[in-house]
């Protein structure tokens, strides 16, 4: 196992249990919703902000996770009727898309919202926190899947990956 596979494998752990840690505590914080509103008979503002954030992290950082899989939703009928070369090339110019894509929308837009957003000093309406460390998510995902691309382009390229 080659240096970059080694990273790759690592940082994909490392998504993994992050995955875990925010799904987990939103299962917690719905749950503890749930138990405050019908037990308690009281409804705490907090927890539906912070269910709200924690779904957006994971669904971002999940598009990151899921891009380094490969397991992205995709609609391959026109693609499997590609010879073995032409496959090749379409999963090339398909990596370069996501690349351009991530590196556009998600980090040159994300840091600008981050930027925007905490130089106008947005709070979130309960917790209180800048709501550009919620945003910051975006160009963190973005950078990632620019890193997944470049990574699976290699590997096409070295017919390590089966089109």
């Amino acid at each position: 196992m080659n240096r970059s596979e080694f990273i790759f494998k690592k940082v994909n752990r490392f998504l993994e249990w992050f995955l875990i840690t925010i799904f987990a505590l939103l299962v917690l914080d719905v749950l503890f919703q749930v138990f405050s509103r019908y037990i308690l008979g009281t409804s705490f503002t907090w927890t539906e902000e912070f269910a709200r954030f924690s779904l957006i992290w994971m669904t971002i950082i999940g598009a990151a996770y899921l891009n380094a899989k490969r397991e992205h939703l995709s609609m391959d009928f026109l693609y499997q009727k590609f010879s073995a070369p032409h496959k090749r090339k379409a999963s090339i110019l398909v990596e370069i898309l996501v690349f351009l894509f991530a590196l556009i929308v998600m980090v040159i837009g994300g840091l600008n919202l981050v930027y925007t957003t905490l130089h106008l000093e947005q709070l979130s309406g309960t917790l209180r926190i800048p709501l550009g460390y919620v945003y910051a998510i975006m160009p963190f995902s973005g950078l990632l899947i620019m890193a997944f691309s470049v990574y699976h382009i290699s590997n096409i390229y070295s017919n390590k990956i089966n089109n």
